[in-house]
């Protein structure tokens, strides 16, 4: 019983505090990427070495570059989002009133023609889909100063972070064991962000390649949309279809463009986001597809766009934590993909 009002009282306090919580996770996020793409330009920049094998520039001013270059790479990308894309969300936005009828014109035309039933009930409504994205939208762009006084109050305490790990008053076995965990969920979140990005991107380009065959207008564009709304399990895929065929159907003075639209983007889906995508992401993580899914829907209802988008890096951590006590082992065994979950008493 107690248990049950603990789960319920920690529910409430995250959803009443996301307008926290979220902004503090996309400050998290942002402050792992820019530091992986740091890392990897420190490995590409050139080092000039002296007569003693050592580089001559300190390695602060290596950090501070490779930082830099970083976030000129993120700032580079949001900037071509928003110039590129925002204007084509905005006309989709204003044409989702002639999408609506165009959907019901077509579910008609599948009645009458071809015979097959369709419930009108079942048919979205777009234009309060449309409403509820932009306001998701617009309350992420209202908290993005405090998600950059995360970012900056992160990247000041990072380097000390060690110290105070090393400072913390805890046995020799709970710091190991604490260690093990941080590095368990850095080596997790590492694997699953280089299995998605390759689905992804193998997701948008394929999808590049079929638009441009096919003749629909802004290719690139649509493609960046599928590769970003990849990284959401599930619901972003199928909203990674349905923008561009929208637009097919806006666009299009026949249903032959968004008729090959679908198909072609439906199949790209079924490929890569519902057949390898799980596989991989599953063997990488030894996480149950099941357990992302309902995972999904949990964090979905409780943070919107927000928490499906880190419903899985969320998972990871617990996964990791959890297999890690006793008392919480049982929740790994149920979260894995074959019962089998790291070994307690390996990190000892």
């Amino acid at each position: 019983m107690h248990n049950l009002v603990f789960f319920i009282a920690l529910i409430f306090c995250l959803w009443i505090g996301r307008s926290i919580f979220i902004p503090l996770l996309f400050a998290t996020f942002l402050w792992y990427l820019l530091n992986a793409i740091a890392a990897y330009y420190r490995k590409i920049m050139p080092c000039y070495k002296n007569s003693t094998g050592t580089c001559k520039i300190p390695n602060r001013i290596y950090s501070f570059l490779s930082i830099l270059l970083s976030i000129l790479t993120v700032s580079g990308i949001i900037y071509l989002f928003a110039t590129q894309i925002k204007p084509m969300l905005i006309e989709l936005y204003n044409a989702t009133p002639i999408l609506q009828e165009k959907l019901f014109v077509f579910s008609h035309f599948l009645s009458n023609k071809i015979g097959i039933d369709v419930d009108i009930n079942l048919i979205p409504n777009l234009p309060q889909i449309a409403g509820y994205i932009g306001s998701s939208l617009a309350g992420l762009a209202a908290s993005t100063g405090m998600v950059l006084i995360y970012l900056i109050f992160m990247f000041v305490e990072q380097s000390s972070f060690n110290k105070k790990i090393e400072a913390m008053p805890l046995s020799k076995i709970k710091s190991k064991k604490l260690r093990y965990i941080l590095n368990s969920i850095d080596e997790n979140m590492k694997k699953y962000l280089f299995t998605k990005t390759f689905i992804s991107a193998a997701t948008g380009l394929s999808a590049y390649i079929l638009l441009r065959i096919i003749g629909l207008e802004y290719a690139s564009v649509w493609a960046f949309i599928i590769f970003i709304l990849n990284y959401i399990p599930t619901i972003g895929s199928i909203l990674a279809c349905a923008l561009p065929i929208a637009y097919a159907l806006i666009s299009g003075d026949t249903w032959h463009l968004s008729l090959f639209t679908a198909i072609s983007l439906i199949g790209l889906e079924i490929i890569f986001g519902n057949i390898l995508d799980p596989k991989l992401t599953g063997k990488t993580l030894n996480i149950s597809t099941l357990a992302i899914l309902i995972n999904l829907i949990f964090w979905g209802m409780i943070w919107g766009p927000a928490g499906m988008f880190f419903s899985v890096p969320i998972l990871v951590a617990i996964y990791v934590t959890t297999a890690q006590f006793e008392s919480t082992r049982w929740i790994a065994t149920l979260l894995s993909t074959d019962g089998k979950i790291p070994d307690e008493t390996q990190n000892d």
